[in-house]
């Protein structure tokens, strides 16, 4: 295996073992990914690696999402609707404008190219963990979604 794969390797199961501790201590696992992402940077002797983008966004991203689309309430996003789609779309045009006035004002750039790099450093929008409003219970477990599955359905 190359230099890129044992890293790919090594961040993969620190993900699955943070994920784990977060299930253990009872946190929502992206607090637990990023506390453990930041104590990983600061390992001394670790080697400086840069992973491609692409690798980063076709492989460590679409689970994340999957998950969280997944333990998302249907009921509980239609409930929030507003408060949820105000906070995403005011974000970003608040940073979006925030960053164009400082490269603009501060930095000297032109208008178009300071709106240009606010708008490529703006939040995106992504599915909360839980509601805005802390409505929504706590997504369950894969292992205790199976089980209520498999206990409702009806013997063949």
């Amino acid at each position: 295996m190359g230099h890129i794969e044992l890293v790919l390797l090594g961040v993969l199961v620190a993900v699955v073992a943070l994920v784990v501790l977060a299930l253990v201590l009872d946190v929502p696992y992206p607090i637990a990914l990023v506390v453990g992402g930041a104590a990983l940077g600061f390992v001394p002797g670790a080697p400086h690696v840069a992973l491609p983008p692409n690798l980063v966004l076709i492989i460590m991203l679409p689970p994340l999402l999957y998950s969280a689309a997944f333990f998302s309430s249907l009921r509980d996003l239609q409930r929030n609707l507003r408060p949820i789609s105000l906070l995403a779309v005011g974000a970003v045009l608040l940073t979006m404008l925030a960053v164009a006035f400082v490269a603009h004002h501060v930095v000297g750039l032109s208008s178009g190219v300071s709106f240009a790099l606010g708008a490529i450093v703006a939040p995106t929008p992504s599915p909360p963990p839980r509601s805005p409003r802390g409505s929504a219970p706590r997504a369950a477990s894969w292992s205790s979604w199976r089980a209520s599955r498999s206990s409702t359905t009806p013997p063949r």
